[in-house]
């Protein structure tokens, strides 16, 4: 129910999700924050890929990080909205507690972005954006393990909400074992968590 919530203060109150985000990274910050990180950091150790490095981004990141979405094409990021793209909102998302973000480095150019939005009461949701010409090379499934493990580990629900008509996500989940349907939101949008192997709840698969 919080979770529908906070959803919809999102979509529609955006005065009122300012605040919202800004008393959630006082909470997480205090109640979660130290622990999400050392997860974090233990996940980066046990996940890796050939040709490519995996870290959390720090302020010196910004510059690749906003390189890499000004080449996307707009089609690619319809449904990649998690914050603004101009430089103070990548800063404002990077010094929000709550939100970690992270990148897979190949060289010194970055190859693809990913990232937790954590909310005080342990639910966190994950989307992450590959590089086109470094799709295909196993980064995504890096990087879905890495985003898994630290919110399994810390005793946080791990989720992502995708849109009916971003059909290429819908395929990739149908096909991700740890994906289940939870419902349904507003604007046809879903509601998927991901749950670890042994642990699946009653629930759909995320169909085509």
């Amino acid at each position: 129910m919080i979770t529908r919530v906070l959803l919809v203060v999102k979509h529609r109150l955006p005065w009122l999700w300012a605040l919202v985000e800004w008393l959630n990274g006082k909470l997480f910050r205090l109640l979660h924050e130290k622990e999400l990180r050392r997860q974090a950091k233990k996940a980066f150790d046990d996940f890796e890929l050939q040709g490519y490095v995996f870290r959390p981004l720090e302020t010196d990141d910004l510059s690749a990080l906003q390189d890499l979405l000004d080449r996307q094409g707009a089609d690619r990021l319809r449904y990649f909205q998690p914050h603004g793209f101009d430089h103070r909102s990548l800063q404002a998302a990077l010094t929000n507690p709550a939100f970690l973000m992270f990148g897979a480095f190949s060289g010194q150019s970055l190859a693809g972005y990913f990232f937790l939005r954590c909310f005080w009461n342990r639910r966190c949701f994950v989307g992450r954006l590959i590089d086109q010409p470094h799709e295909g090379r196993g980064i995504g499934r890096v990087m879905n393990r890495i985003m898994y493990h630290t919110a399994w580990r810390s005793g946080f629900r791990c989720m992502t909400t995708i849109s009916k008509h971003n059909r290429a996500i819908i395929r990739s989940h149908a096909n991700n074992p740890s994906a289940r349907l939870v419902g349904e939101l507003a604007n046809d949008y879903l509601l998927v968590e991901f749950l670890p192997e042994g642990s699946f709840e009653p629930g759909q698969r995320v169909e085509q």
